[in-house]
């Protein structure tokens, strides 16, 4: 009787083991990745969250219903909430979220293509100390040489897109900003984009010289009553002068620019030149002191012609130009070389004014003389 009680308590205790044993389930509850394994004899997973002193806020995010039952070799993964100030584009903001590493509030933000992010998308959320910044790409026109191209660009400066395209500058080269109608032209390179505008750049290159240029001479003429009208004599002989200039020149997307003087000097001054002009007047003869008419042998023609031009007056000069029967001017007797007769046409025998006329209509017909040609019918 004392081996049965004895035998009986055993099998109560056993059986009590067994029951408890079997109530008990191996879990891991992770907590932003710091994972722990438990055993437990939580009948559900926030009965679990309790028995492990762990309260959920609002914005956090578990992997099971609180309600729903906890099983053995179960994974509760409890994802915490966290506000992280994020800067876009300059705009501050605040995001909440479970995520673990930048990268994951990237991927939340679902931000443009080629976005630039401040921070490396490894860091863990929990080791940020500073706000995370982020640009998007800016839409904009660059022009360089006059050659134009659209771009998408995270600079935030005029700087950094040029060295983002490799485009070199130096202090002579000219960049301008244009922001819708108006254009701000040779700004610094550390103006702002914005997105929309136009940047463009011009190669200027700045060339400057000495040079000696020759200065031209002035032409004075001096009246002469003692050297015959439309006669001239240089009096003095005109000599160029020399200015040393110092001189600047601009090429502005290789055109070149107009000379800008810097510094001008008179090396050698010029020397006029004078000229002596005949005023003296031609003694004028009358034609009613001298009339010398039509001679015999004369054809026909030219005697009509010279009837018509002067009266039939070989000997005609009445100031105005004109000479002789046939009103040569002083330039075209000599043209047809009528000086070998005399020194006007006046002065020549009439079959002399003829032969020089035959040399002037064999050039140019009887338009040579064109009212008395037409009016006799020559032409």
């Amino acid at each position: 009787m004392k081996y049965l009680a004895q035998a009986l308590a055993v099998a109560v205790v056993i059986a009590g083991a067994v029951f408890y044993i079997s109530g008990q389930k191996s879990v891991v509850m992770s907590v932003d990745g710091q994972r722990q394994e438990i055993t437990t004899r939580a009948a559900t997973v926030g009965a679990l969250l309790e028995q492990q002193d762990v309260t959920l806020a609002e914005r956090d995010e578990i992997s099971a219903a609180l309600d729903s039952e906890l099983v053995d070799q179960q994974l509760v993964d409890i994802k915490r909430n966290k506000s992280i100030e994020v800067t876009v584009d300059g705009t501050e903001r605040v995001v909440h979220t479970t995520g673990m590493t930048v990268a994951d509030v990237v991927e939340q933000l679902d931000l443009e293509k080629g976005s630039e992010v401040s921070l490396d998308e490894d860091m863990q959320l929990a080791a940020l100390s500073d706000d995370l910044e982020v640009i998007t790409p800016k839409e904009m026109t660059l022009v360089v040489k006059d050659k134009k191209k659209k771009v998408a660009t995270t600079a935030s400066t005029v700087k950094e897109l040029l060295a983002e395209e490799k485009i070199e500058v130096d202090g002579n080269d000219e960049i301008n900003v244009k922001i819708k109608d108006e254009t701000d032209k040779n700004v610094k390179d550390s103006v702002k984009l914005e997105a929309g505008i136009t940047v463009e750049v011009i190669d200027v290159t700045v060339k400057t010289w000495d040079e000696t240029r020759d200065i031209d001479f002035e032409t004075k003429k001096i009246k002469d009553s003692s050297l015959d009208k439309g006669d001239t004599e240089v009096k003095t002989e005109g000599k160029k002068g020399e200015r040393q200039l110092t001189l600047r020149q601009e090429t502005r997307n290789g055109k070149k620019g107009e000379e800008e003087v810097l510094k001008s000097k008179v090396t050698k001054k010029p020397v006029a030149e004078e000229i002596r002009v005949g005023t003296k007047e031609e003694k004028k003869e009358s034609s009613s002191s001298k009339n010398t008419p039509t001679p015999g042998g004369i054809s026909a023609t030219w005697a009509a012609l010279a009837k018509c031009e002067s009266g039939g007056n070989w000997s005609i000069n009445t100031g105005n130009g004109y000479y002789g029967g046939l009103q040569f001017s002083a330039s075209s007797w000599r043209a047809v070389g009528g000086t070998q007769y005399a020194p006007l046409p006046h002065q020549a025998t009439p079959q002399e004014q003829i032969a020089a006329a035959e040399v002037l209509r064999r050039s140019g017909g009887w338009g040579h003389w064109p009212a008395c040609s037409a009016k006799l019918g020559l032409r």
